[in-house]
């Protein structure tokens, strides 16, 4: 989990676009963020997994 501080200061807005910094919404993680769910990959594992995420699926083969 990320610190207050850390998140307050993801969530202003950057002085340059590039500078925008990607957090998940769950745990506040910033490495491995996947953008089209909005969450990093070890919380897209857990839901997934629990069945959570609409349209996603354990494959075996």
């Amino acid at each position: 989990m990320a610190k207050t501080s850390v998140k307050a200061r993801a969530e202003k807005k950057p002085k340059f676009s590039s500078r925008e910094v990607r957090r998940c919404w769950k745990c506040s993680r910033k490495r491995g963020y996947l953008r089209y769910f909005g969450i990093c990959r070890v919380c897209f594992r857990e839901l997934a997994s629990k069945g959570e995420l609409p349209g996603v699926k354990k494959s075996s083969w």
